[in-house]
């Protein structure tokens, strides 16, 4: 299936690439490599501020690095014109905002890495990181870093 028409079907709308608020680019492209900068969780527009482990739960972790994931494509669309030029989902790298003694890092990527293998199929299955920190950029809960191989 077309990837357009899964993300119809999961009925997810990408959002356009947003410009970063610091002194780095959204993306850089090197041979058939797209290298995403790291996108925090957001909800309704604004940062997804919590601690996994304290105050949030890890099914709510698992939600915000499913809609992180959903920045991240949008992104990775504004980079290469068209979602089907992705060969290959490479590496997620997923940073967790963690209480200490907070262990599901893994369970919260999950959002991410099943989001990416439901719509990109094999080629969204992905070599990945998953890191407990104690704190993200402006508070967000989660933040996801890709890579990708294009044609």
């Amino acid at each position: 299936m077309p990837i357009q028409e899964k993300l119809r079907e999961l009925k997810i709308t990408l959002p356009e690439m947003t410009p970063p608020v610091a002194a780095f680019v959204p993306f850089v492209r090197t041979g058939n490599l797209v290298f995403v900068s790291g996108h925090i969780a957001k909800r309704d527009g604004k940062p997804w501020t919590g601690r996994l482990g304290a105050g949030m739960t890890t099914e709510q972790g698992q939600q915000a690095a499913r809609a992180v994931a959903i920045e991240v494509m949008g992104t990775l669309q504004g980079a290469v014109g068209d979602l089907e030029k992705v060969r290959r989902i490479v590496k997620l790298l997923v940073l967790v905002a963690s209480a200490p003694g907070f262990t599901e890092q893994h369970l919260v990527a999950n959002g991410a890495s099943e989001l990416f293998v439901q719509v990109f199929g094999e080629r969204g299955a992905h070599a990945r990181s998953a890191i407990g920190i104690v704190e993200t950029p402006f508070g967000a809960c989660v933040e996801l870093e890709l890579v990708a191989e294009v044609a």
